[in-house]
């Protein structure tokens, strides 16, 4: 039976596989483009400046507040929903490491996480002109911010651990994940206000089972000065202590698995 913890203490030993490979993955898709790493932002400008300025006006609220809104949203929302969502062919698509004895598959979940990471990075100078242009950002909520940032990544590798597991034996899960984010992106308050769903209503009680809304809130609430509801820590807190539990379980138990299912 393999270990999760063994193998991830293995992997991050030796980062050279999974974090050069993901960078060189980026580099060779757009090496052959005209306009080369500037797609990797585009995505980010398009929401934010585009997206974010239509739904500013059709609310009738400040561009120079919305856009600072959209940005943080967006970006730790990408994060999020393409390590999770690439980690369900994680490893089908490395088949043949897995097949030629490449056991430790802890690489290849943090291969995915660590090529949105840098999707992540190149977009934060988009962020910081959205954040340049906020009125009343709050400088101490920065530290908040990224004391909570970790949260965000230990909650997506679990649940990419998971299931990178069952997308190898149910290659359907990755058109159904990516159908699930599709929904999940209109759930999650990024280019509208969460305050605009009461706790009281149906739709607010979605919004805060839906724990896409948790992640981008424990970011983004304490550097737009926002009140960070109490419910998003006990409800990041309890869910990283059980999906490591159920990924450390399942892991132990079928990652031996794998190699067949693929």
């Amino acid at each position: 039976m393999r270990s999760l913890s063994h193998d991830l203490a293995e992997s991050m030993r030796a980062p050279e596989f999974w974090a050069l490979s993901s960078w060189l993955d980026i580099v060779v898709r757009y090496r052959q483009s005209r306009l080369g790493i500037f797609w990797l932002v585009a995505p980010a400008i398009v929401y934010i400046w585009g997206l974010g300025a239509f739904f500013a006006a059709m609310m009738g609220v400040s561009v120079t507040r919305f856009a600072a809104h959209v940005a943080i949203g967006y970006v730790v929302y990408r994060l999020v929903s393409s390590a999770i969502v690439e980690s369900t062919t994680a490893f089908s698509s490395a088949g043949a490491f897995i097949q030629d004895g490449h056991m430790r598959l802890t690489d290849f979940v943090l291969r995915v996480l660590a090529k949105a990471l840098f999707y992540f990075v190149m977009s934060l100078p988009v962020v910081a002109v959205a954040l340049a242009i906020y009125p009343d950002i709050h400088w101490s909520g920065f530290a908040y911010a990224l004391a909570s940032f970790p949260l965000v990544i230990l909650n997506a590798l679990w649940v990419g651990i998971l299931f990178a597991l069952v997308g190898a034996r149910f290659p359907d899960l990755s058109q159904f994940i990516g159908n699930v984010f599709m929904f999940a992106f209109l759930l999650t308050p990024i280019i509208w206000q969460a305050d605009s769903m009461p706790a009281d209503s149906l739709r607010g009680l979605l919004m805060r089972f839906n724990p896409l809304f948790h992640m981008v809130e424990v970011v983004r609430a304490p550097i737009l000065g926002e009140q960070l509801e109490g419910l998003t820590l006990y409800y990041l807190g309890a869910m990283t202590l059980l999906g490591w539990a159920a990924a450390i379980f399942a892991y132990r138990r079928y990652a031996r698995f794998v190699p067949i299912w693929i």
